[in-house]
């Protein structure tokens, strides 16, 4: 299968561009004075087919995101429009019709299908549950679906999940959520638990199914390499904030946060000579329950300054559809902006 193409999507945007639209949101777990802000005021929107990389360390709040997507987590405060529509303001009913339209694919794929239950019915149930077509319409399409990611029907139709393997049910979970129809996918880690060259399968699978169907994608992962190679756009998290957004292409070549900078840094090069010029990450995640003052990457930032404890830096445009939260941005337009500063 072809890989997927990648590249920086215009930034000129109409409403009708626009399939989500994310401002301001938060989610916190916990009670009384003991909350934890899993997800600190993140904004960001996704075009029309468009494929969103989301990024980070484990704990930084990026899969919360993804549930709060599709309001498996209810977010605390904010909003999270699908079409114009607010997901966090509509009915229980509403919220029900439009999920068809917004399915997730999970990280865990065996723990993610039924076990008691045959293939043919796990891919066949958002068809039963919405109680669309006849039993051979579905049959059909449950065939058509399998044959589409790679599963050949006959053989594994009645069948259960424990005689596959997480490759296969990872593409079982795949045909499961484009039965509804839907518009909005949002991976959430879904090459995480593979093997490589079962990974790199999968990511082939997702990028051809996207054209196929037309999708818009959420793809959520904390390793930088993968989201590359699927990515339109890249946004980077960290404790909960965004602090980059920026094309793919853009952010691999110009990459402005301090932590951006150290996760490509952690990516491996198959040269055993290359020296990498990124700094890489050092210390230790800080608690969500009591984040850092001012910036909150600035106990492990080795450009930090008084005013990184002081003032927490706004995202901000730095270039044309390239978004830093940063004081004192690094690599080219770091450099840029330091040299206009003393002009």
């Amino acid at each position: 299968m072809s890989q997927a193409t990648t590249g920086d999507t215009p930034t000129t945007d109409t409403t009708d561009d626009i399939v989500l639209d994310v401002q301001d949101l938060v989610v916190e777990f916990g009670t009384g004075r003991k909350r934890v802000q899993a997800v600190s005021g993140v904004t960001f929107q996704v075009r029309r087919g468009e494929t969103l990389g989301l990024v980070g360390e484990s704990g930084c709040g990026k899969s919360t995101s993804g549930t709060a997507l599709v309001q498996v987590q209810p977010a605390t405060s904010g909003s999270v429009a699908y079409k114009g529509q607010n997901l966090t303001k509509v009915s229980k009913s509403e919220l029900r019709q439009l999920r068809t339209k917004i399915q997730m694919i999970f990280q865990d794929p065996i723990s993610s299908l039924n076990p008691r239950r045959k293939i043919k019915d796990v891919v066949a149930e958002p068809l039963v549950i919405w109680g669309r077509g006849t039993k051979e319409e579905r049959d059909a399409k449950v065939r058509s679906m399998l044959e589409a990611v790679g599963i050949d029907p006959d053989n594994a139709g009645d069948r259960r999940p424990r005689e596959f393997s997480g490759g296969q049910c990872q593409r079982i979970s795949i045909a499961r959520a484009l039965m509804a129809d839907p518009d909005l996918l949002i991976c959430d880690e879904p090459v995480s638990a593979l093997d490589v060259s079962v990974q790199a399968q999968i990511l082939n699978l997702l990028a051809d199914l996207k054209a196929e169907f037309d999708l818009t994608v959420v793809f959520i992962a904390h390793d930088l390499a993968v989201v590359k190679n699927v990515s339109d756009r890249v946004a980077v998290m960290y404790l909960g904030k965004l602090v980059e957004v920026a094309g793919s292409d853009d952010l691999y070549r110009e990459a402005a946060h301090p932590y951006t900078e150290a996760l490509l840094a952690s990516i491996p090069e198959p040269d055993p000579d290359h020296v990498s010029t990124h700094k890489p990450l050092t210390g230790e995640l800080p608690s969500p329950l009591d984040p850092p003052s001012g910036c909150r990457f600035r106990t492990r930032c080795p450009y930090a300054q008084d005013r990184c404890a002081e003032e927490e830096p706004p995202l901000r445009d730095v270039a044309p559809g390239h978004q830093v939260a940063c004081h004192f941005p690094v690599g080219p337009i770091g450099a840029a902006r330091q040299a206009a500063t003393t002009s």
